[in-house]
């Protein structure tokens, strides 16, 4: 499996991409930051963080797009530019039909670390001990990045298992009082 993923930012926005499967080692494919100037204006700094991002799709043309879900800060202009930069790894993702999952910090930091509350420097020693690189790739967005891709990697099958097992348990059930009558109308108008 090939994860791209995207720790969104309309500053840096970082990406890195991860190969491999679950319950087996990693490869770092690759790791970056799409950087906008701060002071340029918002409609081109979203076309640079497109721009960018579509020519890491096009290098490493992944499976799958792993993107922070965006959370609630303190600081609601940073929130914005977070959400702006996470829509647009949604739709560069989606133009190409490529699958995307949201992670939450607190999910990502408890599959790399094993505590959801770890900070910015335990999870880029955890991802550089399970990528086997020489040193945590810098910026912090940049190991963020490959953490998310990671998280994604370990968790898809369990997810995809879930959903599955939720599927056929919905198949199985018979409807419930309030769909039974919605059917019986619409069997109404047959004749036999």
């Amino acid at each position: 499996m090939r994860v791209l993923g995207v720790d969104p930012g309309l500053t840096r926005c970082g990406v890195g991409v991860v190969e491999g499967v679950a319950g087996r080692p990693l490869t770092m494919l690759g790791v970056g930051v799409v950087r906008t100037p701060a002071d340029a204006d918002l409609g081109h700094r979203l076309v640079a963080v497109e721009q960018g991002l579509e020519q890491w799709l096009d290098e490493h043309r992944p499976e799958f797009v792993a993107v922070e879900r965006v959370f609630s800060q303190h600081n609601v202009r940073t929130v914005m530019g977070t959400a702006q930069a996470s829509a647009v790894a949604i739709l560069c993702a989606s133009r190409r039909g490529i699958p995307v999952a949201l992670h939450t910090p607190s999910e990502v930091k408890a599959a790399v670390t094993g505590s959801g509350r770890a900070d910015k420097a335990q999870v880029g020693a955890m991802v550089t001990r399970l990528l086997r690189l020489d040193a945590p790739p810098r910026p912090a967005d940049a190991a963020d990045a490959l953490a998310l891709a990671i998280c994604h990697i370990w968790r898809a099958p369990a997810q995809n298992r879930l959903q599955q097992a939720v599927a056929a348990h919905a198949a199985r059930t018979p409807p419930t009082t309030s769909q039974a009558p919605a059917a019986r109308h619409a069997s109404k108008g047959r004749t036999a």
